[in-house]
């Protein structure tokens, strides 16, 4: 569903792109990306909010779709652009791990926000965004032009291919709180120099490293630093989509106590429970068999 005006406008919005999701070695093709996802989540934990993004007129059907059957508010007067949708190629590996790879912006190329978006923005309280490559170009000529000057704003790095230390410190620069999810070594020379950025911006950055560990570095009020241990779960589906839930379980109870321990465990706790769905999303939320996402090897119906 779309909503143009920002009469009754939601205090928290996701801006990003949402995508058709191409699953190989199957026909199936669903709209997916990190924004869906959460909103999805926050749907379930009846959080308002409104969705900032963009649906290419000429396959973004599915998207629409699914964004009216679950009742997710698309918000401002251009949702709906020319062109395609964003798409990504997902391989599901062996160790049920996802390999995405081939990420085609689509109608997402070149966004910026329409007067009537950034309106929406002006009567919100908080911002989250996933940082595809036209979500951090808008992020960085809003703060310039001080759109956000009054707004909350956290954002999600993935998994930190298209970053490096120096760009990490520039987006943070417009980031309250900051989510990576980190595939190296726990110990690396980047994961401290995260740190030295959130301690010398004076920001919160929290790096989940999957069933390893969670370490949080917060510059706020004092340098500190903390690891939290996570217990390893058997992946009875897939980890696709583990860290969109974590994101959005976290934040869905920071929002509400403001407690950074409570917030990780929720967090841990949404993300453990995608761990027994072949997709990102449980099968009710989608129209299609789960079994159909996964190779052959992996399937057990």
């Amino acid at each position: 569903m779309t909503d143009g005006a920002p009469r009754g406008a939601a205090e928290t919005l996701l801006l990003g792109t949402i995508s058709l999701d191409r699953y190989l070695g199957s026909a199936v093709v669903l709209p997916g990306g990190g924004i869906l996802n959460m909103a999805w989540h926050w749907r379930n934990l009846e959080r308002p909010f409104g969705v900032v993004t963009r649906v290419g007129a000429d396959d973004g059907g599915p998207i629409l779709a699914f964004l009216d059957r679950h009742a997710i508010a698309a918000v401002g007067d251009a949702v709906v652009a020319p062109g395609r949708s964003s798409s990504i190629d997902i391989a599901i590996r062996p160790d049920r791990q996802p390999d995405m790879q081939n990420f085609v912006a689509g109608a997402w190329d070149g966004f910026r926000t329409t007067p009537a978006e950034r309106s929406t923005l002006a009567a919100a309280r908080r911002l989250h965004v996933v940082l595809t490559e036209g979500a951090v170009a808008e992020l960085a000529r809003l703060g310039g032009e001080g759109v956000l000057a009054h707004l909350e704003v956290s954002a999600d790095f993935l998994g930190f291919r298209h970053y490096d230390l120096e760009r990490l410190a520039a987006t943070m620069g417009r980031v309250d709180l900051g989510f990576i999810g980190w595939p190296g070594d726990a110990d690396a020379s980047e994961v401290r120099g995260m740190r030295d950025v959130a301690f010398a911006l004076r920001r919160l950055l929290v790096v989940t490293m999957g069933s390893r560990a969670i370490r949080v570095f917060d510059g706020r009020s004092g340098p500190s630093e903390r690891r939290y241990e996570v217990t390893p779960v058997e992946v009875a589906g897939t980890t696709l989509g583990c860290g969109d839930a974590f994101i959005a379980w976290f934040l869905d109870e920071l929002f509400r106590s403001r407690d950074i321990d409570r917030a990780i465990e929720r967090g841990k706790a949404g993300g453990a429970l995608v761990t027994g769905w072949v997709r990102p999303l449980p099968d009710d939320a989608y129209l299609t068999p789960a079994t159909d996402a996964l190779p052959t090897s992996l399937r057990t119906t």
